[in-house]
């Protein structure tokens, strides 16, 4: 009877809860676009892992993120092919450079530089660049920007530009390799030693390791990691390497630190205002509850259909922030601005949600204290 009793009294009065099922939804809301913008920003970082079809990868010991990796000496590969679960080993060059703009009308802008195989069955960086688009990049030169970073560039495809003071022509574009700061540019191995004035160093950022098919890539990553005691060189396989540069980046850099701070704020704001709007609706509805207090419904009744109340009313800012997140997360797709969301994502701005309507209906319960049924002989 409590539940159909509270729904029915929201109904009736909807528009004196409309603002606290707003406050819920703009708090879900708030915490789920932060989130999303956070991962989908940081994760751009470890684009080169996720958008690989390796399974191992080989760098400098202790490198905790992708883009701190140091160089590794060029011998590695033999050692690496010598293992029988390993098919294929790749090359992945990495390093900053300076962009000038062919017409001069915007200052340098930071690169970022990554030279790989130009195999069509290349597996680094597969899942963003073309087999055309690498045959594209064997012309000496030749590179590709994502799409998103053209107008900061000031080029179009086809235009030249330089790096570092060498001549590079745009040659195409990727789709979602935008990067944090600077500008991921792609290119081939060779054309990537010469606008870095590598000289004759064979140093490596990193290696890139394709297992034989049905290899077990922890057995083969351990296996690797025993063999090479001594040598100057880590193995991780591309998830775990992926998630520790995720990580790193999430509590070690301080952004995601800064977001939980931000959210916690949110949290506190909406429960304060949702609170004071529900009580404000109990309050205005104090004769009704005096009236079922006067019929026999107790204190620990009125309680539950305030709480009932509560839920109701997150289900409404679920909806509401729902449909509003679907529209920011559309609108960031279309501007190319990164945003991730997944299950577990949902299920925590949910979990947000359900807390911030308990919390604002544990702190309106005070107003139930006025529903006495004496009120109703005034």
């Amino acid at each position: 009877m409590l539940v159909p009793l509270a729904r029915r009294t929201l109904l009736h009065d909807w528009r004196r809860f409309l603002p606290a099922a707003l406050a819920i939804a703009f708090s879900g809301l708030l915490v789920l676009v932060q989130v999303a913008l956070l991962i989908g920003l940081l994760a751009t970082i470890s684009l080169y892992i996720t958008t690989s079809t390796g399974d191992l990868w080989v760098g400098f010991p202790g490198t905790q993120t992708i883009d701190t990796g140091r160089p590794i000496r060029a011998g590695v590969e033999v050692f690496l092919r010598q293992h029988p679960a390993v098919a294929r080993v790749e090359k992945l060059q990495w390093s900053g450079g300076d962009w000038r703009a062919p017409k001069g009308d915007r200052g340098g802008v930071s690169v970022i530089l990554t030279g790989i195989d130009t195999r069509p069955d290349g597996g680094v960086l597969a899942r963003a660049v073309t087999p055309a688009q690498r045959r594209l990049l064997m012309e000496p030169g030749s590179i590709l920007v994502d799409a998103a970073d053209l107008d900061k560039l000031g080029v179009a495809v086809g235009d030249s530009a330089e790096i570092g003071g060498h001549r590079v022509r745009v040659v195409g574009v990727t789709e979602g390799l935008r990067a944090i700061g600077g500008v991921n540019v792609i290119a081939s191995l060779g054309t990537a030693a010469r606008l870095n004035a590598l000289g004759d160093s064979d140093d490596v950022a990193y290696f890139v390791v394709s297992l034989a098919p049905g290899a077990d890539a922890d057995a083969a990553r351990r296996d690797l990691q025993r063999m090479a005691a001594g040598r100057q060189f880590e193995v991780w396989t591309a998830q775990d390497f992926a998630d520790q540069t995720l990580r790193y980046w999430i509590f070690e850099s301080g952004m995601g630190v800064s977001v939980a701070f931000g959210s916690a704020v949110a949290l506190l704001v909406g429960v304060v205002i949702t609170s004071q709007t529900l009580s404000a609706a109990i309050a205005g509805s104090i004769r009704e509850y005096a009236t079922l207090r006067a019929l026999g419904v107790s204190m620990g009744d009125l309680r539950r259909i305030v709480l009932a109340q509560s839920l109701w009313l997150a289900v409404g800012g679920l909806l509401v922030a729902g449909l509003l997140s679907g529209l920011l997360l559309l609108a960031a797709r279309a501007h190319r601005v990164p945003a991730h969301v997944d299950g577990g994502m949902i299920l925590a701005a949910v979990a947000v949600v359900l807390t911030v309507a308990l919390a604002s209906g544990l702190l309106a319960l005070r107003q139930l204290r006025r529903a006495d049924p004496i009120l109703l002989l005034r």
